[in-house]
């Protein structure tokens, strides 16, 4: 009884193994047979969202896989067709085409938005005894008066790094180097690390883009008296007119350290395209993409951010296929 049991255990996972998964629906005519979607790191909400996303348009649309990646180089590989789309922020896209900052010498020619996704918050969290003792209201006081400050944010090649250094450059004609030179200094850590940093006072100032409403500044504010700094309008200017960003308004009532509104870089977690594939094909998977969307928000709640409003972007360019089904979309949600 024993081997007979083993034995319909074994023809049963043959059976599992053996029976076919789900068929996507056929690809219409003109669209390849595949997609490859570069998702993120694993572990992180782009890794989750990225593996429901192709789930869903292997059901709706057409067959997708899913791979991790990176908003860097999530946008090279689309460009040179190693991958057909996956997620970045706005603001990379924008300098991907100028062949910008992380993008130097090699702009992405054939990149495209598919969908603005959902916010992106950059905080400039600052110790409130330091910030009290230096007189310090707002970002521009640093590099105004020279304060030497010593700094953190995320590593090289994240959105936050990122918007870190392209801010300073653009909004303030300020680099790395020169903040050393004024004294300070800039490390790089995860957000744990950097809240470790500013909660025990090895630095002075955590800079790191996140969502909405962000757990990562509760904890901070648990450990440690804070302030969250507002960015100079004129920086907020020069930093969208280079990459399309916005301005967003990080309100009381959310943070028990932010006591009036605070003007921030604003960017958004997108899905960038490939600029070649079919218009039918981009507007599909918009099509399905926005119709999933409650599903899909289980996964990673952010993703009940998006609308038709928010889908296009200001600055970059959004694929044409794309771009005819969130207007489409913006002028039924008006009605």
């Amino acid at each position: 009884m024993k081997k007979l049991a083993v034995f319909l255990l074994f023809v049963s996972l043959l059976a599992v193994a053996a029976a076919p998964a789900m068929a996507a629906p056929a690809p219409k005519e003109g669209w390849p047979a595949q997609l490859k979607f570069m998702a993120g790191p694993p572990g992180g909400n782009w890794f989750a969202l990225g593996s429901s996303l192709a789930d869903m348009w292997s059901k709706n649309t057409i067959s997708v896989t899913s791979s991790t990646g990176g908003g860097v180089s999530n946008i090279i590989n689309a460009n040179g067709h190693k991958g057909d789309f996956g997620f970045s922020v706005t603001a990379l896209l924008g300098a991907a085409i100028k062949g910008e900052q992380d993008f130097m010498g090699r702009p992405a020619k054939n990149a495209a938005i598919l969908a603005n996704l959902y916010t992106q918050y950059t905080y400039f969290i600052m110790r409130k005894d330091f910030a009290e003792k230096n007189k310090i209201t707002k970002l521009g006081d640093i590099f105004e008066r020279k304060i030497p400050v010593k700094m953190a944010t995320l590593k090289p090649g994240t959105s936050s790094e990122f918007v870190v250094k392209s801010l300073f450059m653009k909004g303030y004609g300020v680099t790395y180097k020169d903040i050393k030179k004024m004294g300070g200094s800039m490390e790089f850590a995860s957000y744990e690390g950097g809240a470790d940093l500013i909660a025990d006072g090895h630095i002075d100032l955590f800079i790191f883009s996140v969502g909405k409403i962000a757990s990562i500044v509760m904890n901070i504010e648990s450990k440690a008296d804070i302030v969250c700094l507002p960015v100079d309008d004129s920086a907020l200017k020069a930093l969208s007119d280079a990459y399309g960003t916005v301005t967003f308004t990080i309100e009381p009532g959310i943070y028990k350290s932010v006591k009036k509104p605070v003007k921030t870089v604003g960017d958004y977690t997108c899905i960038v395209v490939r600029n070649d594939i079919p218009d039918s094909l981009a507007y599909d998977l918009c099509k399905a993409l926005w119709e999933n969307k409650a599903s899909l928000a289980k996964a990673v709640k952010d993703i009940d951010e998006l609308t038709p409003q928010i889908a296009v972007p200001q600055g970059v360019p959004t694929q044409a296929g794309a771009l005819k089904y969130w207007k489409e979309m913006q002028a039924k949600t008006k009605k």
